[in-house]
């Protein structure tokens, strides 16, 4: 079992930027692949960004590219996921996921979740 907790989340206006971290304590985190997801009110839970266990491939949603990117920090034994040119359009709660099960949109485990607000 892998417990993933999600910070940075917030309040920012419109072409602002937020950087979320999704942290375990497992080392196992380290090897697993790891995705970004995004739920807004009243909508389903989309895919926003992957990163390999490696690092070396990233993938991203067609919406959010060119403005966010990912990346792990295995010293820290952290995924960050960088949103910037943030829109009203971008508010959800972002959930972090973990361990792969169909590379890049399902995974294992999730964490709770952390919220980011855009306002226009």
């Amino acid at each position: 079992q892998v417990q993933l907790v999600e910070s940075g989340g917030g309040l920012v206006q419109a072409g602002g930027s937020l950087r979320l971290s999704c942290a375990a304590s497992e080392r196992a985190f380290r090897t697993y692949a790891v995705g970004w997801f995004r739920q807004a009110p009243g909508k389903e839970r989309e895919f926003v960004a992957a990163i390999s266990g490696s690092g070396s491939s990233t993938y991203f949603a067609d919406s959010v590219k060119g403005r966010f990117t990912i990346s792990r920090d295995k010293d820290k034994n952290t995924v960050n996921l960088q949103m910037n040119s943030l829109k009203p359009e971008d508010t959800a709660v972002y959930y972090c996921a973990a361990g792969a099960t169909t590379w890049p949109n399902k995974y294992r485990y999730w964490g709770q979740g952390t919220q980011v607000t855009v306002s226009s």
